[in-house]
């Protein structure tokens, strides 16, 4: 039979992984949101588009009973060292999986403007960009899972990847806007929808530090290449 303090660290511990378990079914979800944006931008559909952007509630309300469980933790069981580190982690991660659920949202809302005119060949280009984008967020999602390092810091590096699909994306709808000012409307929905997906990166890149921080205890410092040279004059 277990000693009454013993039952408290057990109902700690299953505490601890049931806030893990939302902070992973809250980044499935946006995982998945994230898939529906680029999907209804590809098939031009209205309707699936706004459920899109109707379904990003369901991360609010996942984001708003994390921060409840998080301040229910510290009431009760006044973390410390890594335990602290755990929480304050899975407070800071809840609020970049809830951007990454607004920037897919943003994503599909600016899509349906873009099926009412003709299709712009470039657009093609967003499905590499989401799917990198996606794949980084899966990623982080098991490295915070597993609590492993390693895998959080492959995901930290490859966000230079995203950076470089980015600035091509960005170059190509340029060039096309210059091409002809009648895809100048479409075009630059289409440069936000680039853009938000790329910042979807930039978040998973922060999960990426915070789970370096809960498992080692300290910043990750390193330089992180970043290739995202959109604000170079240079062509």
């Amino acid at each position: 039979m277990n000693t009454p303090h013993q039952h408290i660290i057990k109902s700690y511990d299953e505490e601890l992984k049931r806030l893990t378990g939302e902070i992973v079914k809250m980044g499935e979800l946006a995982v998945a949101q994230i898939e529906a944006a680029i999907d209804v931008v590809e098939r031009r559909d209205e309707r699936a588009a706004q459920r899109v952007v109707d379904n990003d509630d369901a991360i609010d309300v996942l984001e708003q009973e994390i921060s409840q469980d998080v301040v229910r933790l510290f009431a009760l069981r006044a973390p410390i060292a890594s335990d602290l580190r755990n929480v304050l982690a899975a407070l800071r991660i809840a609020a970049d999986i809830e951007r990454i659920g607004d920037y897919a949202a943003n994503v599909a809302k600016r899509s349906i403007p873009l099926s009412r005119v003709a299709p712009i060949p470039v657009a093609g280009g967003l499905a590499n960009l989401a799917e990198l984008a996606a794949d980084q967020l899966r990623n982080v999602l098991k490295a915070y899972h597993d609590q492993d390092a390693e895998a959080a810091y492959e995901v930290w590096k490859a966000d230079a990847e995203l950076d470089e699909a980015y600035t091509m994306v960005f170059r190509a709808l340029l060039t096309y806007m210059m091409e002809d000012p009648r895809n100048i409307t479409p075009c630059t929905h289409l440069l936000f929808m680039a853009k938000n997906i790329e910042r979807i990166g930039d978040h998973a890149t922060n999960i990426a530090e915070n789970v370096w921080f809960v498992v080692h205890g300290e910043p990750l410092v390193a330089p992180r290449a970043k290739r995202d040279t959109t604000s170079n004059p240079e062509p």
